[in-house]
């Protein structure tokens, strides 16, 4: 089933190679580019892991700011909390099976150590993130937390990322993370789903959940990889 999705995202693309789906939304730097990329660990066939990294070169070149963050999309100027947290999310796996000599890594990896440098100079004293990440009147998120923490986890054990620099900052935010976790096991603060939008104020009101998978799974990513 996986694999027939993974085809079907390809079947009629774009001039420069891209899928049709392509919308140029930071969330597809993971919805994208991650099937395409488990295609490829499914099946062996690099002709996924190709698309998943000409996808990602796009999206970098297209939506990564001088600052190193991401607008959540050209017409949505906002730093996004989860949104920023699946291209961190997809970049670090993306990484973990893209060859040393693929033609198209360097540029990620460049895009990738950006972005992780940008994160340390807005990660809260408390070791959170927050719902816009450059707005300190915004609340500390959960998702994205986890997914800026698995990015660093992920860095740092695979040698992408100072462990000095990035090492202390990673568990500063597992910590705080896992105190966001209630007696009934479920990760509180969880944004709800965001569409794109060019209103401040759409982004600052959304709501926090509890138990959401959007949240549930970052925690489980990070504690798989410390695990690794």
């Amino acid at each position: 089933m996986g694999k027939a999705i993974a085809d079907r995202q390809w079947e009629h693309p774009t001039p420069d190679g891209l899928s049709p789906e392509t919308r140029f939304w930071i969330d597809d730097m993971y919805m994208l580019t991650i099937l395409q990329l488990q295609a490829a660990r499914a099946t062996g066939d690099t002709t996924y892991l190709d698309r998943a990294a000409l996808e990602m070169s796009a999206y970098l070149d297209k939506l990564q700011q001088p600052n190193g963050l991401f607008y959540h999309a050209p017409d949505a100027p906002f730093y996004w909390g989860r949104g920023n947290g699946w291209v961190a999310a997809g970049m670090a796996e993306l990484l973990r099976s893209l060859p040393t000599d693929h033609p198209r890594r360097a540029r990620i990896l460049e895009g990738y150590r950006k972005m992780m440098r940008a994160l340390l100079e807005f990660q809260g004293r408390d070791g959170m993130w927050r719902q816009l990440i450059d707005r300190p009147e915004a609340w500390p998120e959960t998702s994205s937390t986890g997914m800026f923490a698995f990015a660093m986890i992920t860095g740092v054990k695979n040698g992408w990322l100072d462990q000095k620099t990035y090492g202390p900052p990673a568990r500063h935010a597992w910590l705080a993370l896992i105190g966001y976790i209630d007696q009934n096991d479920d990760v509180t603060s969880v944004c709800e789903g965001t569409g794109k939008n060019s209103d401040l104020d759409y982004y600052l009101r959304r709501r926090r959940k509890t138990g959401d998978f959007h949240g549930q799974a970052p925690v489980l990513w990070c504690a798989s990889a410390f695990l690794r």
